[in-house]
């Protein structure tokens, strides 16, 4: 279980996300939904420890993150920023990267079992020696998704994981991670700006609003006065052949 409690964080005395908390269940997936600048980066930042919260704990299967030493950290917590550095190597070995919070001296065959086993698992057994300045948008990023599991980690943590990528691209990614996260048991937690994916994909929302949590909960908290007062526009919430879509219909007044 992983637990966000009364979260506040600081830039140069500047309160940028102010008491925030809530708690996800393995096999959860979560949307984090807000407009740019709502804090929502620096969230996951600080649930990966990465920045130090000025007010609050984040724990981990009862155990603070703070306490945690950065390696345990990355053992436990799988985190994909924005902008992930590419790595002039064949995908095999920049998905053996993943390995490195488990490594010893030299890699075990341990190791490449794990690389191995993920590639399959994400479809990519066929591009395993394929260099990776040879794939394209959508393959790249699942080598990112891929060395991120490599960790074996027991939560994922997204920074807009399909912002770069065209619709179909997009799709499939976002229909990889429902799957790993139900098929692993993890809690993974991804920035999103596409409301009709987040409501096809995501099992819990939380909103963010000026730093502050506007809304957590399942899919009943996305509602047209939520997107207003959140994303400041006017939208119907409607469904497509089974499937959620939000219409923007314009500014809110």
């Amino acid at each position: 279980m992983l637990s966000l409690e009364h979260i506040s964080v600081s830039y140069s005395g500047h309160e940028v996300i102010r008491d925030v908390g809530f708690t996800l269940k393995p096999g959860e997936l979560l949307a984090l939904l807000g407009v740019n600048g709502a804090g929502k980066s620096t969230l996951l930042k600080a649930i990966n420890g990465l920045l130090k919260p000025q007010r609050g704990a984040v724990t981990l299967e009862g155990a603070l993150v703070a306490d945690m030493s950065a390696g345990e950290i990355a053992r436990r917590i799988g985190y994909l920023p924005q902008k992930s550095n590419g790595t002039a190597s064949s995908v095999f070995d920049a998905v053996l990267l993943g390995r490195k919070p488990h490594l010893g001296l030299k890699v075990a065959m341990r190791d490449i079992d794990v690389v191995e086993r993920v590639l399959t698992m994400l479809g990519m057994e066929r591009l395993a020696f394929r260099p990776t300045h040879e794939l394209s948008g959508g393959e790249l990023q699942k080598v990112v998704v891929a060395r991120a599991l490599a960790q074996e980690p027991r939560v994922l943590l997204l920074d807009e994981p399909v912002n770069h990528l065209d619709i179909r691209n997009q799709l499939e990614i976002l229909t990889l991670l429902k799957d790993i996260t139900a098929r692993l048991d993890l809690i993974t937690i991804t920035v999103l700006h596409d409301l009709s994916a987040a409501l096809r994909f995501a099992d819990k929302f939380a909103l963010l609003g000026n730093g502050a949590l506007y809304a957590f909960g399942d899919r009943s908290v996305i509602t047209p006065r939520a997107i207003s007062d959140v994303f400041g526009m006017q939208a119907l919430i409607t469904e497509v052949g089974g499937i959620p879509a939000v219409i923007a219909v314009g500014p809110s007044n």
